[in-house]
């Protein structure tokens, strides 16, 4: 592995010396690089559309920032298939590998070839009628969230075309084994090894006692309505995608959600197991 391109938040590197002193090191030991800048406008818009992944010639993408912004550059990267991984110069993640202070021995370790490669799973979601027709891709969550009134929602699940069940909720979780560790498990959802391929479903502040997060196949099928609950019908929820893109529900709506057809590429260098990182994240 020589080739390397760089995506720097601004927000976690503002002048730059974490990206340039990576770039100095990665030359003088034999490689090259090249860099891009998600700069504060982009990461108001919550996305990374500027960068052109088709024109990247690298072997391995280093994110300097954290979580949310291996998050975006996971996404945007997916279809170009070239391996991540994450130094995080933000507040404690779970998914970047390497703080600071270990960024130039892993270097040494890429340059060596000294790493693998783990697959993690995708979902996408797509709202019938939007402009673009095109998925969404996410590889942490899905979030359908009530918006406007205080007052619940009713959300309608279906898998593989089978009613499943209506929460009255804040919202609804539907997230990878990856996104495990972020939203879902805030709300109670259940942590998994992101190498397995499965989809959580965790309603938000559910009304009833007896709601809990289910967990599907890979290869389900999920469809979520927004169902009426008032007599006005003018009840709203708002979709996310890892937290960022947003599209908007009205009663009668709703999104389809399913597996990828891509994965996320995650570099690892170190060998401790998931379980050894879930202690070490949570102590």
């Amino acid at each position: 592995m020589k080739r390397f391109f760089i995506i720097t938040n601004e927000h976690r590197d503002e002048d730059l010396a974490v990206t340039r002193s990576v770039q100095d090191y990665i030359a003088k030991h034999g490689g090259e690089s090249s860099y891009y800048v998600s700069n504060k406008t982009e990461w108001k818009n919550r996305s990374l559309h500027s960068l052109a992944a088709d024109g990247i010639n690298a072997d391995c993408i280093l994110v300097l920032g954290g979580d949310g912004t291996l998050v975006r550059a996971a996404r945007e990267m997916a279809k170009i298939g070239v391996p991540l991984i994450g130094v995080n110069l933000g507040t404690i993640g779970y998914l970047c590998e390497l703080d600071l202070d270990q960024v130039f021995p892993a270097i040494d370790c890429l340059l060596k070839d000294q790493y693998e490669v783990e697959n993690r799973m995708m979902i996408q979601g797509s709202v019938p009628g939007e402009e673009d027709g095109e998925p969404t891709l996410a590889l942490n969550d899905i979030v359908i969230h009530r918006v406007g009134s205080a007052q619940l929602i009713n959300l309608e699940l279906t898998v593989n075309g089978e009613y499943l069940a209506t929460y009255s909720a804040d919202g609804i979780i539907l997230s990878t084994p990856t996104g495990s560790t972020g939203y879902s498990m805030a709300s109670r959802g259940p942590i998994v090894d992101p190498k397995t391929e499965l989809i959580l479903i965790t309603p938000i502040n559910p009304q009833s006692f007896s709601a809990r997060s289910i967990v599907v196949g890979a290869d389900a099928q999920i469809e979520v309505t927004l169902a009426k609950r008032r007599v006005e019908e003018d009840e709203e929820a708002e979709v996310a995608f890892d937290g960022d893109r947003f599209s908007y529900l009205k009663v009668g709506d709703k999104i389809r959600v399913q597996k990828a057809d891509v994965s996320a590429k995650i570099l690892r260098l170190d060998r401790l197991s998931f379980l050894q990182i879930l202690r070490k994240k949570m102590t």
